[in-house]
């Protein structure tokens, strides 16, 4: 049976309960504090109107937490992946999501955690808003790196450093800001076979979906019950649809 787990909490209070060496990869998705130029705009503007189309039909719930300004938004960011890699195995690999705005903060917040930063990788979103007058805002980027070295030789794959998927259309959308299944199962493969992967801000669970659908272990915590709950619920489904559950 898989080890997996879902955690209703604060990261930033749950991951400093975690034993060394529990973890053998990060992989997540913060929320990108963005959108926001002055204090009244990050606090007033609600998360759907800041990444959603102004004519997208969905009524998804809004998430915590994407109030911060770009400041407070590394030191934030950097104290909970420092105890992320407190938590980590040896070359333990992190992969975390960042937008354009946020790119700079992210890898500042990475490097100060104590990881290694190794590169950055794209995701092209077919599907995205038009921008009248200058070009499209249709790529997201993963920063990455590891706990000190590369171990290559104890998981010799071979992963691109460019992806295109866009949201689940429909009834699939959990969250708003939620990525593709396929890409995600792509991602999780950075981990050792059998490795446990972590997600820090777990929203509707497609990390740990991914991660179960690829034979890895899992464990996400989110702050938010309701998107807890849909992301337990999603994981569960999969382990038991699963037959290598």
């Amino acid at each position: 049976m898989r080890d997996v787990a879902m955690v209703h909490a604060d990261s930033l209070t749950y991951l400093p309960t975690l034993p060394q060496g529990f973890i053998d990869a990060v992989i997540t998705d913060p929320p990108y504090n963005s959108g926001g130029r002055t204090p009244t705009e990050r606090t007033t503007t609600t998360i759907r109107r800041k990444y959603v189309s102004s004519d997208a039909q969905h009524a998804l719930e809004d998430f915590v937490g994407d109030s911060r300004d770009q400041r407070s938004y590394s030191a934030w960011l950097a104290q909970i992946l420092a105890h992320a890699l407190a938590a980590a195995s040896t070359g333990a690999p992190l992969v975390v999501f960042t937008d354009w705005r946020q790119l700079p903060a992210t890898s500042d917040a990475l490097q100060v955690a104590g990881w290694t930063w190794r590169g950055a990788l794209a995701l092209r979103k077919p599907i995205n808003r038009p921008q009248r007058g200058r070009f499209r805002q249709e790529c997201e980027f993963m920063l990455w790196g590891t706990n000190g070295p590369v171990l290559a030789d104890r998981n010799p794959v071979y992963l691109p450093g460019f992806y295109v998927g866009s949201q689940p259309k429909g009834g699939l959308r959990m969250h708003i800001t939620q990525k593709p299944l396929e890409v995600m199962r792509d991602l999780v493969r950075i981990c050792p076979p059998g490795g446990r992967v972590l997600d820090p801000f777990a929203g509707s669970g497609t990390t740990g979906v991914a991660s179960v659908l690829e034979d890895r272990g899992f464990l996400g915590v989110e702050l938010s019950e309701h998107y807890a709950d849909i992301a337990t619920r999603r994981i569960n489904e999969t382990v038991r649809a699963d037959p290598a559950g």
